[in-house]
């Protein structure tokens, strides 16, 4: 007699995304330190920094789409086990890495394997309602948030022993997420809503133009596009800009993604559900956007490490943005296109990827001589609010019509 399969719950899924992202944070505080071990200048450093990045966003932009198709017409877990495995082998090459192109190889390796986040929201979308899922993509939030918090504090703490030992712990971490998934985790997908796969409509042009056509949210692919490069440059800039600025090491950039982590499960995982019976989701999405603006401007102008401390704690709104966001695109999407619309978000927040190490390797340089405590060193988080400003306004006027166009239609009379 056969076991039945297991059924579907956020529990497996939140499970599986609480490993990664603790795998992912483990190598945060120390891959800038390992890159600097090649190189022989600051300015040297930063820009290898955005090679190596630059290398995971290029492949995560081609393979995105493909991949959130791919999970389609195969399901989730088929796609989930390949990121996976794949995050496995890119970690412990990038700590048997002898030279810099090695580094870059293993990190363009493991950007082609990697679609985790796009999947793990295309299953959770399968088994949500369409009004619940704002609040559910806040719960996975809280786990990317909670693995953020124990991620970055492990690998400092662990990358002050041995610059290569948090690359090793987060190899063996992803590995136990594969077993995990191959014998515990269950299928969302059921075969009568999966969907042929199309090649001509994975890749990331026609991906992001199909983004672009859903009804209702097309300008939204802007506000995804301009505070994705926000976020990836600040993401960039942090741990180098806290070194020159204030001469922080992988300790101190633990504790203050730490701060990151704690903040985005609070919000995330226990405020969401609060703010979503006060706020719409749209409404949460320009508070958001207008918080982090100002917050990015803040950092920037920060003259003391422990401000850095104090506005994440101020930007309790700019944590509920992609959530509210991303349930805004997956309402929008039919139940069979969940993979591709998710795969193409992430194909497009991956081509900001691409884009951020250049741009924040480039400012990182421009201000790199500069003392420390220099105003000007925070030059990456200047052009971070800049973008995040403009991303509010597009969103913002986006509402506003939609708003404008109900009412209008309320009003015609039939």
């Amino acid at each position: 007699m056969s076991t039945p399969r297991r059924a579907p719950g956020m529990p497996f899924i939140l499970v599986a995304v609480l490993i990664d992202m603790i795998s992912v944070g483990l190598i945060i505080p120390v891959l800038p330190a390992l890159v600097g071990t090649f190189t022989g200048s600051q300015a040297d450093q930063a820009f290898w920094y955005g090679a190596v990045a630059f290398a995971f966003g290029f492949a995560s932009f081609l393979s995105g789409p493909v991949l959130g198709g791919l999970s389609d017409r195969y399901g989730r877990r088929p796609i989930l086990l390949l990121g996976f495995a794949g995050l496995a082998v890119n970690f412990f090459a990038t700590a048997l890495a002898t030279a810099l192109w090695l580094l870059v190889a293993a990190r363009l390796v493991g950007g082609a394997m990697q679609a985790n986040a796009a999947v793990a929201h295309a299953y959770v979308a399968d088994i949500t309602e369409p009004q619940q899922r704002a609040r559910r993509f806040g719960l996975l939030g809280a786990m990317f948030g909670i693995g953020y918090t124990l991620g970055p504090v492990m690998g400092g703490v662990l990358g002050a022993i041995d610059l290569h030992l948090p690359f090793y712990v987060a190899g063996a971490m992803a590995l136990a997420n594969t077993l995990y998934g191959l014998f515990v985790l269950p299928e969302s997908l059921p075969s009568h809503r999966r969907q042929p796969f199309d090649w001509k409509r994975a890749n990331p042009v026609s991906s992001l133009k199909s983004l672009a056509e859903l009804r209702g949210v097309g300008p939204l692919v802007w506000v995804i596009g301009l505070s994705g490069l926000a976020q990836f440059t600040m993401h960039m800039s942090w741990v180098l800009y806290t070194t020159f600025k204030f001469g922080w090491g992988p300790k101190e950039n633990g504790w203050s993604l730490f701060a990151v982590g704690v903040m985005a499960a609070v919000v995330q995982g226990g405020l969401m559900k609060r703010l979503l019976e006060h706020f719409s989701p749209q409404r949460l999405a320009a508070l958001g956007l207008v918080s982090s603006t100002i917050c990015y401007a803040a950092w920037g102008l920060a003259t003391e490490g422990w401000m850095m401390i104090v506005i994440i704690v101020a930007n309790l709104f700019g944590f509920t943005t992609v959530a509210a966001i991303q349930s805004l695109m997956s309402n929008a999407a039919g139940d069979h296109e969940q993979g591709r619309t998710m795969g193409s978000i992430a194909s497009l927040n991956s081509l900001m990827g691409v884009a951020a190490p250049v741009i924040a390797a480039a400012l990182l340089g421009v201000v790199s001589h500069r003392p420390p405590g220099d105003v000007w060193i925070g030059l990456p988080f200047f052009f971070c609010a800049v973008l995040q400003g403009a991303a509010a306004f597009v969103a913002i006027r986006h509402f506003q019509r939609r708003r404008g166009a109900t009412v209008a239609a309320a009003a015609a009379p039939r």
